[in-house]
């Protein structure tokens, strides 16, 4: 049994938002994605899709995308992204997977899971693209906060299986050229965090990633930067 993550599916089976505006590279994506998926990841595997899920405004406009993806093989650990305003709390958020009957789906939010040789935590993060205003300080320190009651949840899960290594998922990058989320990357570096995986950068330049920072590694899983392909974690 394996383990694979990707962020930013983007899906927009109810909402008129055709990705292909954005260049011919999303052509035909939610099609490449699920030829790809289902002839890599078997239905014992685990996939975590670190945001960005769909274009869904509201939980009803969400609900087909959910189908799509309880369709596709494994089981799947789902966190939020910039543009899922549909997620709500845990609770309704399990009631409409419960009504969809999309069991194979879970929630990635102030929590973490157990993943064959894994621990999944993390969070959506924040990152601005220039300075950090008022607004920002106090998003991102949320988000830091909730950042580390995922992690304090892996530890937990940690002394039941110490052997397990400790992944973060984020939404947002950590870094990216001379923009750092310093209070996301004192919690990776605090607790010790080895990889951290992310999405929501599409167009990225090679030259402008960080590949380490706070003491991990930084791995980029947005769909199109994946070709459309889940990452195997190894």
């Amino acid at each position: 049994m394996s383990v694979f993550t990707i962020a930013d599916l983007h899906l927009s089976h109810t909402t008129n938002k055709p990705m292909d505006i954005f260049g011919p590279k999303w052509e035909n994506h939610t099609e490449r994605l699920r030829e790809n998926w289902q002839s890599l990841v078997k239905p014992e595997d685990t996939v975590i899709i670190a945001g960005d899920i769909s274009w869904g405004m509201r939980s009803g406009e969400a609900c087909a995308d959910l189908e799509y993806i309880e369709k596709l093989n494994g089981k799947k650990i789902i966190a939020k992204g910039n543009h899922d305003y549909w997620w709500q709390t845990m609770k309704k958020m399990y009631e409409m997977r419960d009504e969809l009957g999309a069991y194979s789906i879970d929630f990635l939010f102030n929590n973490a899971y157990i993943a064959e040789n894994f621990i999944i935590c993390g969070t959506r993060g924040w990152f601005p693209e220039s300075n950090y205003g008022p607004d920002d300080e106090k998003i991102v320190n949320r988000e830091a906060e909730r950042l580390r009651t995922s992690i304090l949840e892996g530890l937990k899960l940690k002394e039941l299986y110490p052997e397990k290594e400790m992944l973060v998922f984020l939404h947002y990058p950590p870094a990216y050229a001379n923009v750092r989320c310093e209070r996301i990357c004192e919690v990776i570096h605090q607790y010790g965090i080895k990889r951290v995986f992310y999405g929501h950068l599409h167009g990225a330049q090679k030259s402008r990633l960080i590949y380490q920072i706070a003491g991990a590694t930084t791995t980029l899983v947005a769909a199109d930067w994946l070709g459309f392909t889940p990452l195997e974690i190894k």
